[in-house]
């Protein structure tokens, strides 16, 4: 009687083992982020977005759009969530009266300590069981690999891919 091909092993034919590994580790890695983030109301995209924002002070919310590669409409979702929330205010742009501002609030603010700790707290779980030279390699080859995919795009990667 022949055996069965593991689940894992007929992915790896239909799909190619790197692609299958990249899959997966993408899932659990979003998926892990938003069981942490859940913590705090967030979901991973928003705790991105909120770590962007603490990081630059108020954008414009087409700048958003830009950096997270959404669409408009998306990303006006995504905002008005987290404006529902309490967590993010959008006013005109001084500049603009045609723009909108999108920048945190005190209740955004007062989160910032916990998403920083659970970003932190992430790449520290991916890492955990790995000795630190491999820790290196792993993210050396990982850049690498992204960069690799990159070059073979056949329009120009997004301006801030790089920066995500």
């Amino acid at each position: 009687m022949d055996a069965q091909p593991s689940e894992t092993s007929r992915y790896n034919e239909l799909f190619g083992s790197l692609n299958f590994a990249l899959i997966r580790l993408g899932r659990a890695h979003r998926a892990l982020a938003a069981q942490l983030m859940r913590e705090v109301g967030l979901r991973p995209e928003q705790g991105a977005m909120m770590m962007h924002l603490w990081s630059v002070g108020p954008v414009r919310q087409t700048s958003l759009a830009v950096q997270f590669s959404k669409d408009s409409a998306a990303t006006t979702r995504t905002v008005q969530r987290m404006e529902q929330a309490g967590y993010v205010r959008r006013r005109p742009d001084p500049t603009d009266g045609r723009a909108t501002l999108v920048e945190p609030t005190a209740a955004g603010n007062a989160l910032r300590p916990r998403v920083e700790e659970m970003w932190r707290s992430l790449e520290q779980d991916a890492l955990a069981d790995l000795p630190e030279v491999e820790r290196r390699h792993a993210l050396e080859l990982v850049v690498n690999l992204g960069d690799a995919l990159s070059a073979k795009l056949t329009k120009p990667p997004h301006p801030l891919l790089d920066e995500i």
